[in-house]
């Protein structure tokens, strides 16, 4: 980490290569951000040029933010809760539609301390990424489950995951 940046060195690395790799194919993104809370798009604006690559970032924290901003359905959040595939998958296609971007990454989950349950443990993030032209069935979309790394590791691990989903095809 140099003094210019309060992010870890490891997650500037990985959007500098982010930037790099979709500014070489003209490819634009977006992000939709929960338990995340913008770290995502903050490595992202931290490298120099992410103007031409970065459309739009939406840190919807709360359910009323995600139905709002992105059109996610309340009956989906609902449903299924607000830490799932089909929140992660509607934030993703949401974003897209919204920000006119060329992939749309979205990430929901449980950071901690607190907010967990036996089947939503505390580290379980949930992420989608949809690609425009794509047709909707085939969004990616993923659980993971980190455990219990603390707030910050949960939020470190999530953004580099995150991240990794907006690289270019055969760049993952």
């Amino acid at each position: 980490m140099t003094m210019d940046t309060i992010l870890p060195a490891e997650l500037v690395d990985v959007a500098r290569t982010v930037i790099e790799r979709n500014l070489a194919l003209g490819r634009r993104v977006s992000v939709a951000e929960s338990c995340t809370g913008g770290l995502v798009a903050a490595a992202l604006t931290e490298i120099p040029g992410s103007s031409e690559v970065l459309e739009a970032s939406f840190v919807t924290y709360s359910n009323e933010a995600k139905v709002d901003l992105l059109n996610v359905s309340a009956d989906i959040v609902d449903t299924f809760g607000a830490v799932s595939i089909a929140v992660a998958w509607s934030m993703a296609q949401g974003a897209l539609a919204v920000s006119g971007a060329d992939v749309a990454v979205a990430i929901t989950g449980i950071a901690g301390p607190g907010g967990g349950s036996d089947k939503k443990p505390v580290g379980t993030v949930v992420f989608a990424r949809a690609e425009k032209g794509a047709d909707p069935a085939d969004i990616v979309a993923d659980r993971k489950d980190f455990g219990d790394l603390g707030r910050g590791g949960v939020r470190l691990q999530a953004a580099l995951c995150a991240l990794e989903l907006l690289m270019p095809p055969g760049d993952a």
